[in-house]
């Protein structure tokens, strides 16, 4: 299988055909690997001019370039290299353990913002935005990482001229803007699980019976359409063409596309009207995996699962992972996609705790917990430009960003 282009249907050709780079988009693509998966980080953003570049991009507006580039880069190249002097350990008691109301406990392996660990000795003199705590003693001693969570990775830019308008500016360094605010906080810390069970993260603020919360259909959409549409077609990259396929908390829609006809797509939700109004679902079973996780058919009955925008609501993710390796024939995908929207009373109250990269390496956590799955790949898509007629568009000028991972069944 090729690797999977969020860009491919809005790629356009060099800007030097057109005259005029200022109002095109440009697709950037950050592709890495962690012990534990294959990562795809993309985003968008306003085209630079060609001399806002570093010369060894400079070739993505060559004429016979067809507006596309990819460029590897060593460990040290694109972002500082890792460096031993920004571990840091410093005694317990200098983490700031309030936000606001709440109450924050150093968990290993999370990020922390750097103000937590305000005062202390030994930082780094440059006041780092963010750290990652690497270890807890019994005495409540603190090791940190201050470096970049891509630092010490080779890593491969690949750039896309667009064909649109970004609400994004252009960036004043592309391989910055490539690097910030996520990537690389998905993976785990030299292969050391993540600590996301400590404390009770899978309460919830209505504890209340899920099929109370959900005995209303809710016939609304909760993505806006350009969300949607790419997480269609995430799912025909994946999916095979025929098939059984599971649609895994589903609802009145499955975010398939037009091509996804030949399935035979089986919905399992928590509203039977709902379900009901789906047209992709020609099976249809209501069922509580959060009192149940136990799935309703035999082993190797489907070809592919689905998760739309729902994972953050179990409460027992990691049960219901291996019920659904049961369920999947070897070689089958699971994919689970969501963004950065949720209803507040039925999310696991973790979900709202993380940055929205930790959650990508939550639900990979849970892919490495529930075991039987390789292939795992996570993916993201932020910038693209929100729909003029949303309801949203006069606050929002993005598109809902897009998250996505998957595994294949073992």
């Amino acid at each position: 299988m090729q690797p999977f282009d969020p860009f491919d249907d809005l790629a356009g050709d060099s800007p030097r055909s057109h005259g005029d780079s200022s109002a095109r988009g440009l697709g950037i693509g950050l592709r890495w690997h962690s012990l534990e998966a294959a990562h795809l980080d993309s985003r968008v953003v306003s085209c630079p001019a060609p001399e806002a570049l570093p010369p060894a991009l400079r070739g993505l507006f060559d004429r016979d370039g067809a507006g596309a580039l990819t460029r590897a880069f060593e460990p040290g190249e694109l972002l500082p290299d890792w460096q031993n002097a920004r571990m840091v350990t410093v005694p317990g008691g200098f983490f700031r353990r309030t936000q606001g109301r709440s109450q924050v406990e150093p968990r290993v392996g999370r990020f922390y913002p750097g103000l937590f660990l305000k005062g202390a000795p030994g930082l780094p003199p440059e006041a780092p935005t963010a750290f990652r705590v690497t270890a807890i003693a019994d005495d409540g001693e603190i090791t940190v990482d201050f470096n970049h969570p891509l630092a010490g990775l080779p890593v491969a830019l690949e750039l896309r001229l667009l064909d649109l308008a970004p609400p994004v500016e252009a960036p004043a360094n592309v391989g910055r803007a490539a690097v910030t605010n996520g990537p690389g906080m998905q993976a785990r810390w030299r292969g050391q699980p993540t600590d996301f069970q400590a404390g009770d993260p899978f309460a919830r603020a209505d504890a209340g019976p899920d099929a109370d919360f959900y005995a209303t259909p809710r016939l609304v959409q909760h993505i806006d359409d350009t969300a949607r549409a790419r997480i269609a077609r995430l799912y025909s990259a994946l999916l095979p063409e025929t098939g059984d396929v599971l649609d895994l908390m589903s609802s009145w829609t499955s975010h398939l596309g037009p091509g996804a006809s030949a399935l035979r797509v089986a919905g399992l939700g928590m509203n039977a009207e709902e379900l009901d109004a789906n047209p992709n679902l020609r099976e249809r079973v209501v069922h509580d995996l959060n009192v149940e996780p136990r799935l309703p058919w035999s082993d190797g009955h489907f070809d592919a699962v689905i998760c739309t925008v729902s994972v953050e609501y179990l409460v027992r993710p990691v049960e219901v992972f291996r019920e659904v390796r049961r369920v999947l024939r070897p070689g089958g995908r699971f994919v689970i996609t969501f963004s950065n929207r949720w209803f507040p009373p039925k999310a696991i109250a973790l979900w709202a705790e993380l940055h929205e990269f930790e959650r990508v390496g939550l639900v990979l956590e849970f892919f490495l917990e529930a075991g039987g799955f390789g292939a795992l790949n996570t993916g993201s898509l932020r910038g693209l430009p929100r729909p003029p007629e949303d309801p949203y568009a006069d606050r929002l000028a993005t598109s809902d960003p897009v998250y996505a991972i998957w595994g294949q069944a073992m």
